[in-house]
């Protein structure tokens, strides 16, 4: 059964994850919907993802509920920055000059089609036990939203 389309409206949250993967692997969109579908999602989670490089793949539509925050997806955009881990995978905020500009650029976009949207990492929201994004999203997005 589908589930209902994501809303204007409803879009609380504009959350920012990592895919928890060494400076060394860069993943496609196409990559994580293949490993998420492993997983036993229908398709990839996330509505965009940002490569090592800078560039920005769309993932889900933004009329379609994604599968990334539990309790939240109906009423958030995720996005994924490539990478988070250090070779022994523990966090680590590795990621590019180019991912953060590209990041800084979708979620002013983002903004301002959903103005009401709060901006936060995976790792804000309640009951998560998780590192995701491996860096600290509410403080850094205050420097570079304007």
């Amino acid at each position: 059964m589908a589930s209902k389309p994501l809303t204007p409206e409803a879009v609380k949250y504009l959350a920012v994850h990592c895919s928890a993967t060494q400076t060394k692997t860069d993943l496609t969109a196409a990559d994580i919907d293949v490993m998420h579908r492993k997983r036993g999602f229908l398709k990839i989670g996330y509505h965009f993802v940002i490569r090592r490089n800078g560039t920005v793949e769309k993932g889900r539509d933004l009329t379609e509920v994604g599968a990334h925050v539990e309790g939240y997806n109906s009423q958030s955009l995720g996005i994924c920055l490539v990478g988070g881990v250090d070779k022994d995978l523990k966090p680590e905020n590795n990621f590019t000059p180019a991912q953060f500009n590209a990041l800084s650029a979708l979620l002013k976009d983002l903004s301002l089609k959903f103005p009401k949207a709060t901006v936060q990492g995976h790792r804000d929201f309640p009951n998560v036990k998780k590192d995701c994004p491996c860096f600290d999203v509410k403080p850094w997005w205050l420097k570079h939203k304007d």
